[in-house]
């Protein structure tokens, strides 16, 4: 586990674009795991500035999103569809073909649907590099608390943490999905490399259990302890729960001396 920490949102942003960029360029046929939410808007802002000013070529680059909600249409304002539309996919040359959200609109046959994602992922070759972001209570896609840390792609009731964090993103009194389609926690942890982006203050708990605490169902994100390749990107805020800092800032100034490449 590599943990990066940063001054701020904006740094951190830069360097989770660069570290993604860095893999394209590597492999032009990255197969890519992508997340939503805020924090991951900087990073999308700055990828599709690479793309139109850098000329950085996603066109053999193929995608597979976390998560959707169950219950929205892809072209609903609140999806991650529209989402990833939005603000990355229509913006960069990644084909249509290579684009695989979780579809929201599936009404029964969940069981197969998700099978057949998870089967999808597979004959990509999987996935390559893992985009995470982290909920409040240590969620990751939406592998709530108590989910089963070899969890596949599934069906998912979402928490009140997570309803209750996520109701500023639909207006008022419009109706929110309760549930939603999440790539599991096993599925996540065989990706080969996985980055995490954790941004603000109201994080900073779930990032110290993540890093430093116990492994357990009842923080999802704290099963990336077991992967051999994670790097987290942590801002000063979402940083102040973490015991090791001062660790972490040496185990970043040795890296930088001895492998400069890793930190992009």
């Amino acid at each position: 586990m590599l943990v990066l920490l940063h001054r701020d949102y904006d740094a951190l942003s830069t360097a989770a674009a660069r570290i993604v960029a860095a893999f394209v360029r590597r492999k032009a046929s990255l197969v890519l795991g992508l997340a939503t939410g805020s924090t991951t808007l900087g990073m999308y802002r700055e990828l599709v500035r690479m793309h139109l000013d850098d000329a950085l070529d996603f066109s053999k680059a193929m995608t597979f999103n976390l998560d959707e909600y169950i219950g929205l249409a892809p072209e609903h304002p609140r999806s991650f569809h529209y989402f990833m539309q939005r603000n990355f996919l229509s913006r960069v040359n990644i084909p249509q073909a290579h684009i695989h959200i979780p579809d929201g609109t599936i009404r029964n046959g969940y069981e197969e649907y998700c099978a057949t994602y998870e089967a999808a992922i597979h004959a990509a070759g999987g996935i390559d590099l893992q985009i995470l972001g982290i909920g409040r209570d240590g969620h990751i896609g939406f592998n709530e608390p108590a989910s089963s840390l070899g969890s596949r792609t599934r069906p998912k009731t979402l928490s009140r943490t997570t309803l209750d964090d996520n109701r500023r993103d639909f207006s008022p009194g419009e109706e929110m999905p309760t549930a939603a389609i999440t790539m599991g926690i096993g599925t996540i942890l065989e990706a080969r490399h996985i980055v995490l982006l954790a941004s603000g203050a109201a994080k900073a708990k779930a990032v110290a259990k993540a890093i430093e605490g116990p492994i357990t169902a009842s923080v999802s994100a704290s099963a990336l302890q077991l992967h051999p390749d994670v790097t987290f990107l942590v801002d000063e805020e979402a940083a102040k729960e973490l015991a090791q800092t001062d660790y972490y800032r040496r185990v970043m100034d040795m890296t930088a001396k001895l492998t400069p490449g890793k930190l992009w």
